[in-house]
Formats: structure tokens, sequence, C-alpha cells
């Protein structure tokens, strides 16, 4: 994989180039900014800029004005490898708040397309409707400790609106689920990018996750993805890694609440 000219693909295609989440969403840009205006309960932020040292300051304060504008707050998305260096200082100086940083990781498709299976005893579902979001929500509550109601409501307003835009599956053993975890798609875009795998301690470790990789991998690649991308905490860069998902920046979320 050539790195630079894959995070630039990325930059273009899914940055610069960004497009809606959903059909009630809308991206706009202005000046060097793209910005990605959700809606009822969507996503709000700056997916993209390329700034300088001059005019930093200035795009800043246009879109805290922005955004507060609407009454909302909003996330700028910042890269390790945005410009200028000192964005990351700049945004706090401006009132936001960072977020744990991430690790943006990239997958040729192709790479993943193995027949790993989930371990005996356990078969991987798509959740198309409400009791299926509700079998995922509470893998996800379990894997990752935290309430769910926010995953639910984004899930179903997106299976009701925007169902080819989503890939959402649960691991159940039996009908206990054991993990879960989605994909979004965006049609012409070279990047199907992975969200949410997480798995109940006790599953950790058979296969469980690697099988939902694979299962995302092929759905992707039949659809025309040639790249997975995931936004990866610490502990689930070292497991993509080893599958071969390589590290290609940094990402931390830069939050403002008026």
């Amino acid at each position: 994989m050539d790195h630079a000219a894959v995070l630039a693909l990325y930059d273009r295609d899914m940055r610069e180039g960004a497009r809606p989440e959903s059909s009630d969403a809308r991206v706009e840009r202005t000046g060097n900014v793209v910005r990605h205006i959700g809606g009822d309960d969507g996503w709000n932020g700056v997916v993209w800029s390329d700034l300088d040292g001059a005019g930093a300051d200035a795009a800043i304060a246009e879109q805290i004005a922005f955004f507060t504008g609407l009454g909302r707050g909003f996330e700028w998305k910042l890269y390790g490898h945005d410009r200028p260096a000192d964005l990351g200082r700049r945004l706090r100086s401006a009132g936001f708040t960072p977020e744990p940083q991430e690790t943006l990781l990239v997958g040729e498709t192709g790479d993943q397309l193995v027949d790993a299976r989930p371990p005996e005893g356990v078969r991987i579902v798509p959740v198309t409707d409400r009791a299926g979001v509700e079998l995922l929500v509470e893998a996800h509550e379990k894997a990752f400790g935290r309430e769910g109601s926010g995953l639910r409501d984004l899930l179903l307003a997106r299976l009701a609106t925007d169902p080819d835009t989503l890939v959402a599956v649960v691991a159940l053993a039996g009908e206990t689920p054991v993990s879960s975890a989605r994909m979004e798609l965006i049609e012409g875009a070279a990047f199907a990018g992975l969200w949410g795998g997480g798995t109940v301690d006790g599953w950790r470790g058979r296969g469980v996750y690697r099988a939902l990789i694979a299962h995302r991998a092929r759905i992707a690649a039949d659809r025309g993805y040639r790249y997975l991308q995931v936004d990866a905490s610490d502990q689930s860069r070292p497991i993509l890694e080893r599958l071969g998902f390589t590290a290609l920046s940094t990402t931390t979320p830069y939050v403002y609440a008026p």
C-alpha cells in the first residue's frame, strides 16, 4: 500500500468530498473548511480543513458562529497531518475540548476476504428492524460498559430513512448477543467505514471480532469498495494491525458545546 497516496485519496474522498450521512443532512464548503450539518439528532462538525497560520483563528471563529447560530454544539475532527501544525492548540484556546485520540487505520478489502468463521455456537445475523437493534444495543452496552440510547436512536433513524448506507450486524450465541458492529457506506466512495465493533467479556479472543470484520469486508467488496477504514482506539489498534490494517494518521475529536 502506498501510504501517502491512500491518505491523500482518503482526504479527498471522505473529507474534502464528504457526503451527507443521511437524507436530511447537508455538507457545505466555506473557504477552506468543509462542514457537515446533521438532520434531527444527526452529527454536526468540521470534516476537513486546509488552513494556514494567518487564517486559522478566523476560520475557527466562523465555524463557532455558524453552529452556535443554529443552536448546536459541534465537533472539529482534527487529523494528525492537518495544517497548521498548532491547530489543536488554537481549537483549545477557542473553547474546544479534545476527546481521546484515535488512529486512522486503513486496510484493503481484498486482504480481509478470508474464511473467518465465528466460534461454534455463534452466528452472525443482520440487523434490519427494531428487534435487531435492541440486540445490537444490548451487546454494545455489555461490551463497552456505556448506555446505548443514542446508538439506538441513530440506528432506528438510519434503518427507516437510509437503509442502504448502513450495514449492522450482531453475533448471537444461541439467542444471547455477544458482539456487534456496523459499517457505513457512502455511494461513490472508495472507503467503507467500520464502526462499533465490540465483544462481550468472556467471548473475547475467540475469533468473533475477526469474523465480524470478514463478514463486513465481503459485503463491502460485493458493493465495490476497495478500502476499509477504522478510527481505532488503543485497544483495537493492535488487533487490527495484526489483521493487516495500516496506520495512516491520527484523529482527535475537538468538541465545542455552546
